[in-house]
């Protein structure tokens, strides 16, 4: 009977020593899977909100035109006394192509302007891609190095930010525009914005 008692305790231990490092996998494993899934990306907050838009001066896309005239490229002097929304796009971006409907529902609200960086993105599939999506800037600068869209901390496409009349970034969406987050989130921050002096 001595021996029987005295190797339960030894195999508890080892039982113990052997499923610790499964239950420690199993829960790093749940966290991880809380925080990339169920949490809301598009919350992410970014250290620039409420500093100045970074200077970005960027070319347009060549051959871009609307109603036979060329659309500007990005010149960040034009933030200031505007309401903006820079939208960070590519064409090779399946997201950037659902949104533009959206954008083009924003576009329709004049009180301020819609903006596009063109992400890491051949100009003609730039230009093939809001030719059949639709093009709702009214200026697009192009950042084939995306050395423009870094100083902005852009780290994906579709990102999207608002930027105040004092040239200030308000808020940034991480992710496409929907037909969840339009209503709810982002024209609340547009009219923010558009309410400051």
């Amino acid at each position: 009977m001595s021996a029987t008692t005295d190797t339960k305790p030894g195999t508890s231990r080892r039982t113990i020593l052997v499923m610790l490092p499964l239950v420690i996998f199993v829960g790093l494993a749940a966290l991880f899977y809380i925080r990339l899934w169920a949490g809301d990306v598009s919350r992410i907050p970014s250290a620039l909100i409420g500093q100045q838009a970074p200077k970005t001066d960027l070319p347009p896309l060549a051959g871009l035109e609307r109603n036979g005239k060329p659309i500007p490229g990005l010149n960040s002097a034009d933030f200031i006394g505007n309401v903006t929304l820079v939208n960070v796009w590519a064409s090779w971006c399946i997201p950037c192509a659902d949104e533009v409907q959206y954008l083009d529902r924003l576009a329709k609200d004049k009180r301020f302007r819609l903006v596009g960086i063109n992400y890491k993105d051949a100009p003609d599939n730039a230009r093939r891609f809001l030719n059949r999506y639709g093009n709702p800037f009214v200026a697009s600068g192009t950042d084939q190095s995306g050395r423009g869209s870094i100083d902005w901390g852009v780290y994906g496409v579709p990102e999207n930010f608002v930027i105040g009349k004092d040239g200030r970034i308000a808020y940034k969406l991480v992710g496409p525009v929907t037909a969840e987050n339009i209503d709810a989130v982002l024209r609340p921050e547009i009219e923010k914005a558009l309410a400051q002096n």
